[in-house]
């Protein structure tokens, strides 16, 4: 949810944990992680700790900075900015910064080759505001990381993450069109009497100024790209808003406040996705970079009020994990 929430000290706790099993493990990052210092805060980073057996994909620039050995099986083609995507395995356990492909597309095709080498379990490392990972279409499940960098107070953090949490949420929309939908790039569709259209609306950005095109084959839409605030502002005045259901492909194509999400479903409106993340856990720091602390079991007490997963503080789990 926000940089310096923990996400890397998770990291290494659930690879830490995997270790331990007889599965495969394959690692990568749709960001950069596993630097000793943060580039933006400029504070201290846990690096990335990997086991022998471990897969790993960083770039070629990275990969010559890895504190440990290990053995390359592949060197993919697509470019990054830090050079190709190196495949490689670890003979020796020690420290890598991970850097993956930027694009789910690509994200994809990795974790379909990381399996032909032989990975029973793909990690992917997340990145803020990047969510694509956590498709449903790319993952199995995923891991929310949030703490006191998101707000400096306990009522704030529950809100901002129970907001989250209830995305993950979202019902599944069941229509005979879920596979043809969710291949759709571009586009708003109208489902009517099991029948399907695309709408003459060129961006959902445009919906304002094509109104009058919106509602041509009922109120049921699915929006193939983004949901944002001034969509549902928009779509909550018209008068079809009682009988308005809208579709997305998942939580990550989500980008509204709460206060206009109520809005829209206090005039009537339904919001509905065509496939459910498996939110797994939730994991804390009840510190920030600011300097602001608040009581971790608080913090963890007053979130598993209001989620039905687990709430973990890796550090009180593991207290020395930070050195590992």
């Amino acid at each position: 949810m926000a940089k310096n929430t923990g996400k890397t000290v998770c990291l290494n706790y659930v690879l830490d944990q995997l270790r331990h099993t007889d599965k495969v493990l394959a690692v990568t990052s749709i960001g950069i992680d596993g630097e000793k210092q943060d580039q933006v805060t400029q504070t201290e980073k846990p690096e990335v700790t990997l086991y022998e057996g471990m897969f790993f994909v960083t770039s070629e620039y990275h990969y010559r900075q890895r504190q440990l050995i290990s053995e390359i099986y592949d060197v993919r083609g697509e470019m990054t900015s830090m050079g190709r995507l190196v495949i490689a395995r670890v003979l020796q356990e020690g420290k890598a910064i991970l850097a993956g492909p930027a694009s789910s597309m690509r994200m994809k095709a990795l974790i379909d080759r990381m399996h032909s080498l032989g990975g029973d379990m793909f990690i992917v490392d997340g990145a803020l505001s990047r969510r694509s990972p956590a498709a449903p279409s790319i993952t199995d499940g995923l891991i929310l990381s949030t703490g006191a960098a998101i707000a400096p107070d306990i009522p704030t953090i529950v809100e901002k993450t129970k907001f989250v949490y209830q995305m993950t949420e979202l019902p599944a929309y069941d229509t005979l069109f879920h596979d043809d939908l969710l291949r759709a790039d571009t586009g708003i569709f109208a489902i009517e009497n099991e029948q399907i259209f695309q709408l003459p609306i060129a961006s959902p950005l445009l919906i304002a100024k094509s109104k009058e095109k919106l509602f041509t084959h009922g109120s049921t839409l699915f929006i193939s790209g983004i949901l944002t605030d001034s969509i549902l502002e928009h779509l909550r005045t018209q008068p079809q808003i009682k009988d308005t259901i809208l579709i997305v492909k998942d939580f990550t194509k989500i980008f509204v406040t709460p206060y206009v999400l109520n809005s829209y479903r206090q005039r009537g409106g339904q919001l509905f996705v065509l496939q459910k993340p498996n939110l797994t856990a939730i994991c804390i720091n009840p510190t920030s970079p600011l300097g602001v602390r608040v009581d971790s079991a608080a913090l963890q007490e007053a979130l598993q009020k209001v989620v039905h997963i687990p709430v973990y503080d890796i550090r009180r789990l593991q207290p020395d994990i930070m050195t590992k």
